[in-house]
């Protein structure tokens, strides 16, 4: 999976951290405090687009009467708390983002979300130290599935797209790494559950966790010494070479 890899590039939500659960219940709330109903198929309808064209999207959708910049403000102050405290690593990600700096792959994030929040979430995780750039799709034109965010985050890495490895939850996010060129690992997720065979289809791998990274290499057993250890208590020094 990473043979000529020199970047990998992970979307955020749902991808690199368990987050996708929240934005779920803050819909709610937002909608129930304006007498509003979730419509089922909202999250589907909002999947890919930025923070701004989702604020753009709901506003017009629901009629409402606060401004898109005052809607992206509500957002962040309902979901911040949660950032910072609640939010966790996908099974394996922090693992693998280890493994990454061990082996000088560089890592970006290409995110829909607020860099705010990517912010917060960065700083409670203690993640910034294996990232070398962050993009939101908020800072070029169009969001996913536009490949825009992805091509800029290369840009940003120095990196060719032929040699990046993109980490995506939902099919909007996997065209888009796709479109810019990119090999496309998708990421199980509850909340894109239902969507499982068309991820599995668009993407040129499927993972359940970050661990299958690790269980694919045919030196697991040299590999083994190191991150499985590390995962009983112990950290290993010993680690394969390739994946």
């Amino acid at each position: 999976m990473l043979k000529g890899i020199q970047s990998v590039i992970f979307d955020l939500d749902g991808t690199l951290v368990d987050s996708m659960w929240l934005w779920h219940d803050i819909d709610v709330e937002f909608l129930e405090q304006r007498g509003l109903t979730l419509p089922e198929t909202y999250q589907t309808e909002i999947e890919g687009m930025s923070f701004t064209e989702t604020a753009r999207y709901t506003k017009e959708l629901f009629h409402l009467s606060e401004s898109v910049e005052e809607l992206k403000e509500i957002w962040n102050r309902m979901a911040i708390e949660k950032y910072t405290y609640e939010v966790k690593f996908k099974p394996g990600a922090e693992e693998f983002l280890r493994y990454c700096k061990d082996r000088n792959i560089s890592v970006g994030i290409a995110t829909s979300n607020s860099r705010e929040l990517v912010g917060a979430v960065a700083k409670s995780l203690h993640f910034e130290y294996y990232i070398q750039e962050i993009v939101t799709a908020c800072e070029v034109k169009r969001g996913k599935p536009a490949p825009d965010v992805y091509l800029e985050a290369a840009s940003r890495l120095k990196v060719q797209p032929k040699h990046c490895l993109v980490f995506e939850d939902v099919p909007m996010g996997i065209l888009a790494g796709k479109e810019a060129g990119m090999k496309v690992c998708a990421v199980e997720d509850a909340f894109s559950f239902a969507q499982q065979e068309e991820k599995k289809k668009l993407a040129d791998y499927y993972i359940a966790d970050y661990y299958e990274i690790f269980e694919r290499n045919e030196n697991r057993s040299v590999y083994e010494a190191g991150i499985f250890a590390h995962l009983q208590g112990g950290y290993g020094k010993t680690r394969s070479e390739t994946i």
